[in-house]
Protein backbone atom coordinates (compact mmCIF):
# COMPACT_ATOMS: atom_id res chain seq x y z
CA UNK A 1 0.00 0.00 0.00
CA UNK A 2 1.33 3.11 -0.94
CA UNK A 3 1.34 5.88 1.80
CA UNK A 4 1.07 9.66 0.75
CA UNK A 5 2.59 12.69 2.27
CA UNK A 6 0.28 14.76 3.89
CA UNK A 7 1.50 17.76 1.57
CA UNK A 8 0.94 15.51 -1.76
CA UNK A 9 -2.66 14.67 -0.12
CA UNK A 10 -3.59 18.62 0.76
CA UNK A 11 -2.29 19.08 -2.85
CA UNK A 12 -4.74 16.41 -4.75
CA UNK A 13 -7.20 17.31 -2.11
CA UNK A 14 -8.52 20.13 -4.31
CA UNK A 15 -8.97 17.90 -7.45
CA UNK A 16 -12.66 16.39 -7.87
CA UNK A 17 -11.74 12.69 -8.65
CA UNK A 18 -14.60 9.93 -10.26
CA UNK A 19 -14.92 6.45 -10.25
CA UNK A 20 -12.53 3.76 -12.50
CA UNK A 21 -12.63 4.71 -15.61
CA UNK A 22 -14.96 2.07 -17.52
CA UNK A 23 -13.17 -0.16 -20.32
CA UNK A 24 -12.56 1.79 -23.68
CA UNK A 25 -15.49 2.22 -25.68
CA UNK A 26 -15.91 0.40 -29.02
CA UNK A 27 -19.10 1.99 -30.06
CA UNK A 28 -17.91 5.19 -31.54
CA UNK A 29 -19.03 6.11 -34.86
CA UNK A 30 -16.04 6.63 -37.08
CA UNK A 31 -15.94 8.69 -40.58
CA UNK A 32 -14.24 8.32 -43.62
CA UNK A 33 -13.77 11.49 -45.09
CA UNK A 34 -13.31 9.65 -48.66
CA UNK A 35 -16.38 7.62 -48.11
CA UNK A 36 -18.90 8.16 -50.66
CA UNK A 37 -21.75 8.29 -48.16
CA UNK A 38 -19.75 10.31 -45.64
CA UNK A 39 -22.42 12.73 -45.43
CA UNK A 40 -24.80 10.60 -43.90
CA UNK A 41 -22.87 9.25 -41.77
CA UNK A 42 -21.46 12.17 -40.13
CA UNK A 43 -25.11 13.33 -39.57
CA UNK A 44 -26.43 9.93 -37.69
CA UNK A 45 -22.75 10.65 -35.79
CA UNK A 46 -24.04 14.18 -34.62
CA UNK A 47 -27.68 12.98 -33.97
CA UNK A 48 -26.60 10.19 -31.95
CA UNK A 49 -23.50 10.83 -30.24
CA UNK A 50 -23.07 14.38 -30.78
CA UNK A 51 -19.46 13.57 -31.48
CA UNK A 52 -17.01 11.23 -33.81
CA UNK A 53 -13.80 9.54 -35.18
CA UNK A 54 -12.93 10.99 -38.81
CA UNK A 55 -10.06 9.09 -40.54
CA UNK A 56 -8.49 9.95 -44.07
CA UNK A 57 -9.02 13.24 -43.00
CA UNK A 58 -5.94 14.63 -45.69
CA UNK A 59 -4.08 16.23 -42.83
CA UNK A 60 -0.42 15.95 -43.30
CA UNK A 61 1.17 13.88 -40.09
CA UNK A 62 4.10 15.65 -40.30
CA UNK A 63 2.52 18.60 -38.94
CA UNK A 64 0.60 16.76 -36.30
CA UNK A 65 4.09 15.41 -35.24
CA UNK A 66 5.76 18.86 -35.10
CA UNK A 67 3.22 20.39 -33.29
CA UNK A 68 3.47 17.75 -30.29
CA UNK A 69 7.23 18.06 -30.46
CA UNK A 70 6.85 22.06 -30.13
CA UNK A 71 4.13 21.47 -27.60
CA UNK A 72 6.37 19.25 -25.42
CA UNK A 73 9.10 21.09 -25.32
CA UNK A 74 7.17 24.47 -24.26
CA UNK A 75 5.45 22.09 -21.37
CA UNK A 76 8.81 20.70 -20.10
CA UNK A 77 9.84 24.04 -19.87
CA UNK A 78 10.59 24.97 -15.85
CA UNK A 79 7.71 26.43 -13.99
CA UNK A 80 9.03 30.62 -13.99
CA UNK A 81 9.62 29.94 -17.38
CA UNK A 82 5.92 28.85 -18.58
CA UNK A 83 4.44 31.14 -16.56
CA UNK A 84 6.03 34.32 -18.50
CA UNK A 85 2.85 33.83 -21.35
CA UNK A 86 0.36 33.88 -18.46
CA UNK A 87 -2.16 34.26 -16.64
CA UNK A 88 -5.06 33.68 -19.15
CA UNK A 89 -6.98 36.58 -19.77
CA UNK A 90 -8.50 34.32 -21.22
CA UNK A 91 -5.50 33.98 -23.68
CA UNK A 92 -2.41 32.67 -22.83
CA UNK A 93 -0.70 30.32 -20.40
CA UNK A 94 -2.76 28.39 -18.14
CA UNK A 95 -2.26 26.11 -14.75
CA UNK A 96 -4.45 24.15 -13.23
CA UNK A 97 -7.16 26.79 -13.15
CA UNK A 98 -9.83 26.63 -15.91
CA UNK A 99 -11.74 29.74 -16.06
CA UNK A 100 -12.45 32.52 -13.82
CA UNK A 101 -15.22 30.89 -11.55
CA UNK A 102 -13.35 28.18 -9.63
CA UNK A 103 -12.94 25.13 -11.30
CA UNK A 104 -9.63 23.20 -11.05
CA UNK A 105 -8.12 20.13 -13.07
CA UNK A 106 -4.82 18.48 -13.37
CA UNK A 107 -3.33 20.28 -16.63
CA UNK A 108 -1.58 23.06 -18.20
CA UNK A 109 -2.63 24.66 -21.28
CA UNK A 110 -2.24 27.56 -23.77
CA UNK A 111 -5.03 29.43 -25.32
CA UNK A 112 -4.67 31.07 -28.29
CA UNK A 113 -6.96 33.47 -30.17
CA UNK A 114 -8.01 32.67 -34.16
CA UNK A 115 -9.93 35.68 -34.39
CA UNK A 116 -7.84 37.95 -36.10
CA UNK A 117 -7.59 36.91 -39.99
CA UNK A 118 -7.73 33.39 -38.59
CA UNK A 119 -4.08 33.67 -37.17
CA UNK A 120 -2.88 33.25 -33.38
CA UNK A 121 -1.91 36.96 -32.75
CA UNK A 122 0.84 36.86 -30.50
CA UNK A 123 -1.24 39.08 -27.46
CA UNK A 124 1.03 37.24 -24.89
CA UNK A 125 5.36 36.96 -24.58
CA UNK A 126 7.51 34.03 -24.05
CA UNK A 127 5.84 31.56 -27.02
CA UNK A 128 9.06 30.74 -29.25
CA UNK A 129 8.13 31.63 -33.03
CA UNK A 130 8.27 28.06 -34.18
CA UNK A 131 5.22 26.99 -31.83
CA UNK A 132 3.19 30.25 -32.85
CA UNK A 133 4.00 29.25 -36.54
CA UNK A 134 3.43 25.65 -36.13
CA UNK A 135 -0.10 26.62 -34.27
CA UNK A 136 -0.87 28.98 -37.35
CA UNK A 137 -0.12 26.53 -40.06
CA UNK A 138 -2.13 23.64 -38.49
CA UNK A 139 -5.22 25.64 -37.30
CA UNK A 140 -5.12 26.66 -41.20
CA UNK A 141 -5.61 23.02 -41.93
CA UNK A 142 -8.15 21.81 -39.38
CA UNK A 143 -9.80 24.83 -40.09
CA UNK A 144 -10.63 24.01 -43.75
CA UNK A 145 -11.50 20.23 -42.99
CA UNK A 146 -14.34 21.70 -40.37
CA UNK A 147 -15.26 23.59 -42.67
CA UNK A 148 -16.10 20.97 -45.00
CA UNK A 149 -17.52 18.65 -42.44
CA UNK A 150 -19.85 21.23 -41.60
CA UNK A 151 -20.58 21.74 -45.56
CA UNK A 152 -21.30 17.75 -45.39
CA UNK A 153 -23.85 18.65 -42.80
CA UNK A 154 -25.25 22.04 -44.70
CA UNK A 155 -25.67 19.62 -47.72
CA UNK A 156 -27.42 16.66 -45.79
CA UNK A 157 -29.71 18.36 -44.16
CA UNK A 158 -30.64 20.37 -47.17
CA UNK A 159 -29.94 23.67 -45.65
CA UNK A 160 -29.91 25.79 -49.70
CA UNK A 161 -26.40 27.01 -49.39
CA UNK A 162 -23.21 24.86 -48.95
CA UNK A 163 -21.83 27.35 -46.95
CA UNK A 164 -24.71 28.25 -44.45
CA UNK A 165 -22.41 27.08 -41.85
CA UNK A 166 -18.72 26.68 -42.49
CA UNK A 167 -19.06 30.55 -43.43
CA UNK A 168 -19.28 31.38 -39.87
CA UNK A 169 -15.86 30.12 -39.67
CA UNK A 170 -14.43 30.98 -42.16
CA UNK A 171 -15.36 34.66 -42.08
CA UNK A 172 -12.12 36.88 -40.72
CA UNK A 173 -14.43 37.95 -37.68
CA UNK A 174 -15.18 34.28 -36.46
CA UNK A 175 -14.70 34.19 -33.01
CA UNK A 176 -12.36 30.92 -33.00
CA UNK A 177 -9.69 29.97 -30.96
CA UNK A 178 -6.77 26.73 -30.26
CA UNK A 179 -5.85 25.19 -27.47
CA UNK A 180 -2.67 23.06 -26.51
CA UNK A 181 -3.62 20.80 -23.31
CA UNK A 182 -1.06 19.13 -21.05
CA UNK A 183 -2.14 16.31 -18.83
CA UNK A 184 1.21 15.63 -16.44
CA UNK A 185 1.73 12.24 -15.37
CA UNK A 186 0.21 11.86 -11.60
CA UNK A 187 2.01 8.18 -9.97
CA UNK A 188 -0.06 9.42 -6.92
CA UNK A 189 -3.20 8.23 -8.38
CA UNK A 190 -2.32 4.70 -7.39
CA UNK A 191 -2.92 5.63 -4.16
CA UNK A 192 -6.37 6.99 -4.58
CA UNK A 193 -8.19 4.23 -3.55
CA UNK A 194 -8.88 2.81 -7.00
CA UNK A 195 -10.61 6.53 -7.90
CA UNK A 196 -8.87 8.44 -10.95
CA UNK A 197 -7.99 12.58 -11.13
CA UNK A 198 -10.34 14.67 -13.02
CA UNK A 199 -7.57 15.93 -15.54
CA UNK A 200 -10.62 18.71 -17.27
CA UNK A 201 -14.06 17.81 -16.02
CA UNK A 202 -17.02 17.28 -17.51
CA UNK A 203 -18.54 20.50 -19.46
CA UNK A 204 -19.96 21.01 -23.30
CA UNK A 205 -17.72 23.10 -25.93
CA UNK A 206 -20.38 26.01 -26.60
CA UNK A 207 -19.12 27.04 -29.96
CA UNK A 208 -19.84 25.49 -33.02
CA UNK A 209 -17.96 22.69 -33.52
CA UNK A 210 -14.69 21.28 -32.22
CA UNK A 211 -12.11 19.60 -33.81
CA UNK A 212 -9.95 17.35 -31.31
CA UNK A 213 -6.61 15.48 -31.66
CA UNK A 214 -4.38 14.15 -29.15
CA UNK A 215 -1.11 11.96 -28.85
CA UNK A 216 -1.55 7.95 -27.78
CA UNK A 217 -2.72 8.73 -24.00
CA UNK A 218 -5.93 8.13 -23.36
CA UNK A 219 -8.33 9.79 -21.10
CA UNK A 220 -11.09 11.51 -22.88
CA UNK A 221 -14.63 10.46 -22.09
CA UNK A 222 -17.94 11.10 -23.46
CA UNK A 223 -21.69 11.10 -21.83
CA UNK A 224 -23.71 9.04 -23.88
CA UNK A 225 -27.49 9.46 -24.00
CA UNK A 226 -28.37 7.11 -21.18
CA UNK A 227 -25.92 9.30 -19.25
CA UNK A 228 -23.52 6.66 -19.00
CA UNK A 229 -19.56 7.90 -18.84
CA UNK A 230 -17.20 5.43 -21.75
CA UNK A 231 -13.59 6.17 -22.57
CA UNK A 232 -13.08 6.80 -26.01
CA UNK A 233 -9.81 5.28 -27.53
CA UNK A 234 -6.48 7.22 -28.20
CA UNK A 235 -5.31 7.55 -31.95
CA UNK A 236 -3.09 10.09 -32.54
CA UNK A 237 -3.40 9.61 -36.30
CA UNK A 238 -7.27 10.87 -36.25
CA UNK A 239 -9.62 13.59 -35.36
CA UNK A 240 -12.66 13.70 -32.99
CA UNK A 241 -15.01 15.84 -34.27
CA UNK A 242 -17.46 17.50 -31.28
CA UNK A 243 -20.93 18.92 -32.20
CA UNK A 244 -21.07 22.27 -30.23
CA UNK A 245 -23.79 24.01 -28.29
CA UNK A 246 -24.08 26.68 -30.96
CA UNK A 247 -25.24 23.55 -33.61
CA UNK A 248 -27.12 22.19 -31.05
CA UNK A 249 -29.19 25.22 -31.12
CA UNK A 250 -29.09 25.92 -35.64
CA UNK A 251 -30.12 22.32 -35.85
CA UNK A 252 -33.07 23.00 -33.43
CA UNK A 253 -31.60 19.88 -30.64
CA UNK A 254 -31.14 17.33 -33.55
CA UNK A 255 -27.61 17.31 -32.96
CA UNK A 256 -26.43 17.00 -29.19
CA UNK A 257 -23.51 18.85 -28.06
CA UNK A 258 -21.61 16.10 -25.65
CA UNK A 259 -20.61 16.40 -22.72
CA UNK A 260 -16.85 15.27 -21.88
CA UNK A 261 -14.08 15.27 -19.61
CA UNK A 262 -10.15 14.13 -19.88
CA UNK A 263 -9.24 11.89 -17.02
CA UNK A 264 -5.31 12.28 -15.74
CA UNK A 265 -3.01 9.07 -16.01
CA UNK A 266 -0.63 7.69 -13.61
CA UNK A 267 2.30 7.14 -15.46
CA UNK A 268 1.44 8.94 -19.41
CA UNK A 269 0.86 12.24 -19.98
CA UNK A 270 -1.41 13.55 -22.47
CA UNK A 271 -0.90 16.34 -25.18
CA UNK A 272 -4.33 17.41 -26.95
CA UNK A 273 -4.79 20.08 -29.47
CA UNK A 274 -8.40 21.45 -29.84
CA UNK A 275 -9.48 23.85 -32.03
CA UNK A 276 -13.19 25.79 -31.35
CA UNK A 277 -14.65 27.00 -34.08
CA UNK A 278 -16.94 29.75 -33.44
CA UNK A 279 -19.24 32.25 -35.20
CA UNK A 280 -18.64 36.25 -35.34
CA UNK A 281 -19.44 38.03 -31.49
CA UNK A 282 -22.60 40.02 -33.66
CA UNK A 283 -24.00 36.51 -35.19
CA UNK A 284 -27.61 35.65 -34.24
CA UNK A 285 -27.72 31.93 -33.47
CA UNK A 286 -31.03 31.00 -33.65
CA UNK A 287 -32.49 27.32 -35.01
CA UNK A 288 -32.54 27.38 -38.99
CA UNK A 289 -35.77 27.24 -40.62
CA UNK A 290 -34.02 25.45 -43.29
CA UNK A 291 -33.75 22.10 -41.00
CA UNK A 292 -37.21 22.79 -39.47
CA UNK A 293 -40.54 21.26 -40.29
CA UNK A 294 -43.62 22.77 -40.82
CA UNK A 295 -45.34 23.92 -37.73
CA UNK A 296 -41.68 22.99 -35.89
CA UNK A 297 -41.13 25.21 -32.73
CA UNK A 298 -38.40 26.35 -32.20
CA UNK A 299 -37.03 25.10 -29.08
CA UNK A 300 -34.39 27.98 -27.96
CA UNK A 301 -34.43 31.93 -27.83
CA UNK A 302 -32.68 33.98 -30.25
CA UNK A 303 -29.57 35.10 -29.11
CA UNK A 304 -25.83 36.75 -30.01
CA UNK A 305 -22.96 34.90 -29.72
CA UNK A 306 -21.43 37.80 -28.10
CA UNK A 307 -24.62 37.29 -25.38
CA UNK A 308 -24.04 33.18 -25.32
CA UNK A 309 -20.25 33.92 -24.49
CA UNK A 310 -20.62 36.10 -21.94
CA UNK A 311 -22.84 34.11 -20.28
CA UNK A 312 -20.40 31.15 -20.95
CA UNK A 313 -17.85 32.44 -18.92
CA UNK A 314 -19.95 33.45 -16.13
CA UNK A 315 -20.69 30.03 -15.51
CA UNK A 316 -19.31 27.30 -13.95
CA UNK A 317 -17.66 24.20 -16.27
CA UNK A 318 -20.56 21.73 -16.19
CA UNK A 319 -23.48 24.11 -15.99
CA UNK A 320 -26.04 23.46 -18.37
CA UNK A 321 -25.34 26.51 -20.12
CA UNK A 322 -27.93 26.40 -22.94
CA UNK A 323 -30.52 25.95 -20.30
CA UNK A 324 -31.20 29.94 -20.48
CA UNK A 325 -31.79 29.82 -23.58
CA UNK A 326 -34.47 27.25 -23.75
CA UNK A 327 -38.03 28.18 -24.35
CA UNK A 328 -40.07 26.88 -21.73
CA UNK A 329 -43.37 24.88 -22.85
CA UNK A 330 -45.45 27.77 -21.49
CA UNK A 331 -43.61 29.93 -24.57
Amino acid sequence: MVVLSQPIVDNLAQFKTCKPAPDIFSGIPVVDLSDPNAKARVVEACREFGFFKLINHGVSMELFNLLEAEAVKFFKLPQQEKEKSGPPNPFGYGNKRIGPNGDVGWVEYLLFSTTNSHNPNPIFPGIPQTLWCLVNEYVSAVRNMGCEVLEMIADELQMGAKDALSRLIRDENSDSCFRLNHYPPCPELQALSGRNLIGFGEHTDPQIISVLRSNNTSGLQICLKDGSWVSVPSDHTSFYINVGDSLQVMSNGRFRSVKHRVLADSLKSRVSMIYFGGPGLSEKIRPLSSVMEDGEESLYKEFTWSEYKKSAYKSRLGDNRLSLFEKSAAQ
